[in-house]
């Protein structure tokens, strides 16, 4: 039995707890939060062992083999690489760190100990992303033209104007850590690495907050792509990926306001070897693949990591998405920012070259 240690008491309750709880080969026995009372309490309430006000002491705890980190990227990369130091594998949050060279450091450290990271990049563990995945696998569109990504919400950060990372343009947050990061991981899980980009940040008016963006993408395999991103859209078109290439198109979409519930996937080729006329639109729904309607639809994704790195913990190896998928999100997230800063295009280097930028 594997004992759990969980750094972080808002997302790591809600949703790592119960994740790491549908695997019977582990056990949370600590969570640890920034005031101590609360964390007691809230370990009490959720049948935690131990509650603890620093995590340090949860960490160094001999009770604890592995550690879960739920907190802002500025303070992850210290956390994290203690835990490394210390022999135990890490599971972590998006985006990896709070700038570059933090996430080159932790990337560094991971290498050294040789113990087994995850970073938490949900879609790709999707029913309806991985059946997209195949469709491409198998030449359903056959060379890849171009890509556009529209996703439009409104979180409850923005609406409420709350002054946390979520918010804040420094300090890894904004739009572009609580939401391109996902975008920067899964495009590059479909369609191959990024080689360039340019475009615009934009905060909403009359604040500080950063919560859109617009990008022009060019990738490796010759494709070119458009990501746009607003999470101040109030009643918003919701998330939206077309694929198009020389024989065919495939279209994710997902008009609700819930993240990880409610994608249909359609496709559609120029010669079809089915019954269908050519082109006709291939529909499939996935109406269970966040599991109970009624739960959290974070958790399901969530438990398909955790099942990964209780595999690697189990066995060795290192576990996908890691900390060099991590270290390659926040390379394109900084290219990202010197793009707006200086309105130039920015040349990517191929996936590898960000931890020795």
């Amino acid at each position: 039995m594997i004992g759990v240690g969980i750094v972080g008491c808002n997302y790591g309750s809600t949703v790592l707890l119960p994740a790491f709880r549908t695997d019977p080969r582990c056990d949370v026995v600590a969570l640890a939060g920034t005031n101590a009372q609360h964390a007691a309490e809230l370990a009490r309430r959720r049948n935690v062992p131990r509650g603890l006000g620093d995590w340090r002491e949860l960490v160094e705890d001999a009770d604890v083999a592995a550690i879960a980190i739920a907190v802002p990227p500025d303070i992850q990369p210290d956390i994290a690489r203690h835990a490394l130091a210390l022999g135990k594998p890490v599971f972590v949050e998006k985006p990896l760190a709070a700038d570059l060279a933090s996430a080159q450091a932790m990337l560094a450290s991971a290498l050294r100990s040789g113990r087994p990271t995850i970073i938490d990049f949900e879609f790709p563990e999707l029913a309806s992303w991985r059946r997209a995945k195949d469709v491409l696998a198998e030449g359903g569109l056959g060379r890849l033209r171009h890509v556009v990504v529209t996703w439009n919400v409104e979180n409850a950060a923005t609406r409420l104007r709350l002054q946390s990372w979520k918010t804040r343009a420094h300090g890894g947050g904004g739009v572009l850590g609580n939401f391109v990061c996902h975008c920067f991981h899964y495009l590059e899980w479909f369609c191959g690495p990024i080689s360039g980009l340019g475009g615009r940040l934009f905060a909403l008016p009359g604040t500080e907050m950063q919560t859109s963006i617009a990008l022009a993408l060019a990738f490796t395999s010759g494709a070119g792509g458009s990501l746009q991103m607003s999470c101040a859209s109030y009643r918003g078109s919701g998330h939206r990926i077309e694929l198009y290439g020389d024989d065919g198109t495939l279209v994710l979409d997902n008009p609700t306001g819930d993240y990880f519930r409610g994608f249909t996937l359609r496709h559609a080729r120029r010669a079809d070897d089915t019954r269908l006329p050519a082109g006709t639109w291939h529909v499939e729904t996935f109406p269970h693949e966040a599991g109970d309607a009624s739960a959290d639809s974070r958790i399901a994704p969530v438990s398909r990591l955790v099942h990964r790195f209780l595999d690697a913990c189990a066995i060795g190896q290192a576990p996908s998405p890691g900390f060099a998928e991590g270290c390659r999100v926040q390379y394109l997230i900084d290219a990202a920012e010197r793009a707006h800063a200086s309105g130039c295009w920015i040349d990517i280097p191929a996936p590898g070259s960000e931890e020795r930028a």
